[in-house]
């Protein structure tokens, strides 16, 4: 959805639809690129889903871009395939929690100070953050103060809205956030229209599981071909040596180390409290796209009870793949739960973190929900075992559960297609608007 939005607002130069002052940035920034015989964007993620997201931005910009396009700023490993070379391995940012960041603080702010110098040398027309708002939204103020030394400054965007809506407080501060940032891309559809109405220029460009049904051959309404699916199982399964008639369950702990080290244990633990339910369980694990985890996760399931499948959690077409030829899944919340509503495979969500960030969440948050379904539908359709609840006994109750369940399963499938229409329609309007320019 993000390349046609990169289209339309290429058409739309001379009419713009952001507000005059966003409009003449946009302008200039086209001016300049043409001027200089190549557009110079820096980019910055700080986590793989950040890094995913960022890679198809930077695939469409070169598609779209009538210069040549330069890259220059931090990210993982689906980035530097489109060409970066991070200035740091990405992970050394990938940091999540209140707590579970004091002890990296003093790095974090050495980091900020070098991207903030790698960016005034490269002297992009424009930078791109991607999510990861505590390092991002650090960069772009630091960022704006030296800009404001100088005549021009680049365009600065934002990807990915923070998820304002969740904390007591959380729409006071988007004001804020106009004093550093041109431009919010949002991929959810309620988004935008907030940013706007709180100064904040905005578009909804579509969450990147859109751009997942498009690749899988999904029809817009996401009605999935479940003999194509039934084809991807027993492929799966016979290229894994995997039973016709083994319990499969997919484990996605997570893709930041501190979050994999926490929740995987669990995860394989409270698949021991089913081994005497469910016959030949096996399990699939998709690896974050990481050195240290895969080593983790490779140490840790050595010694466990299951045949354990390993696959690259980079690869969009395996971990599909193995959705399809899994009976449930366990995640944690984040992409992953929306990637399962795409695949319609019904899970369980856990999530647990350190005793003083859990307070701290308990403290601010407004909203009943952490995973993004059940947000969107605001109703408990996909369980959640959150903080001092996230237990292997609770955790193996809810998804033997999940598993035998027919109309707890059936309720997960069929809100998919409610979750994506949500997400779909706005697009699905624009459409004809968009083609009249």
């Amino acid at each position: 959805m993000l390349p046609r939005w990169l289209a339309v607002a290429a058409r739309r130069r001379a009419r713009p639809a952001w507000g005059r002052a966003h409009a003449l940035s946009y302008a200039r920034v086209v001016d300049a690129a043409a001027r200089d015989g190549e557009l110079r964007v820096f980019v910055v993620a700080g986590e793989v889903s950040g890094d995913s997201l960022a890679s198809r931005l930077m695939a469409s910009l070169r598609a779209l871009s009538p210069v040549p396009v330069r890259f220059a700023g931090v990210g993982g490993e689906l980035m530097c395939k489109e060409g970066l070379q991070s200035l740091f391995p990405m992970e050394e940012i990938a940091i999540m929690g209140l707590w579970e960041l004091l002890p990296h603080i003093y790095s974090v702010k050495m980091k900020i100070e070098d991207t903030v110098d790698a960016a005034i040398s490269f002297r992009p027309h424009a930078v791109v953050t991607v999510d990861s708002k505590g390092f991002s939204f650090r960069l772009l103020r630091q960022l704006k103060c030296r800009w404001n030394q100088k005549v021009l400054s680049p365009l600065h965007v934002h990807y990915v809205a923070p998820s304002f809506w969740a904390w007591k407080g959380g729409e006071s501060r988007l004001p804020k956030l106009h004093n550093f940032v041109d431009h919010m891309l949002c991929i959810l559809p309620f988004e935008d229209e907030i940013c706007r109405l709180n100064g904040l220029p905005a578009t909804y460009v579509g969450h990147p599981l859109l751009d997942d049904a498009i690749f899988l051959n999904m029809e817009p309404e996401l009605s999935a071909d479940k003999s194509k699916l039934r084809r991807s199982s027993e492929a799966f399964r016979l290229e894994h040596g995997l039973s016709p008639d083994a319990t499969i369950i997919t484990m996605l702990p997570g893709s930041r180390m501190q979050e994999v080290v926490r929740m995987l244990p669990i995860f394989l633990h409270s698949v021991e409290h089913l081994r005497c339910r469910f016959n030949e369980l096996s399990l699939v694990i998709p690896v974050a796209p990481h050195r240290d985890v895969r080593t983790y996760v490779e140490k840790v399931v050595q010694s466990g009870l299951f045949p354990v499948v390993l696959i690259p959690g980079g690869s969009l077409k395996e971990r599909y793949d193995a959705f399809s030829a899994s009976s449930a899944a366990l995640c944690t919340s984040g992409t992953a739960v929306m990637e399962l509503m795409l695949a319609k495979l019904p899970c369980v969500v856990a999530y647990k973190a350190h005793f003083i960030t859990e307070c701290f969440i308990h403290l601010r948050k407004k909203i009943n929900y952490i995973s993004l379904p059940n947000i969107l539908l605001n109703s408990p359709v996909v369980p959640e075992i959150l903080f001092h609840s996230c237990t292997a006994k609770n955790l193996a109750a809810k998804l033997s559960e999940v598993i035998s369940n027919d109309e707890v399963r059936q309720l997960q499938v069929e809100s998919a297609d409610q979750v994506f229409k949500v997400l779909y329609e706005p697009i699905k309007k624009r459409v004809v608007f968009d083609e009249s320019y």
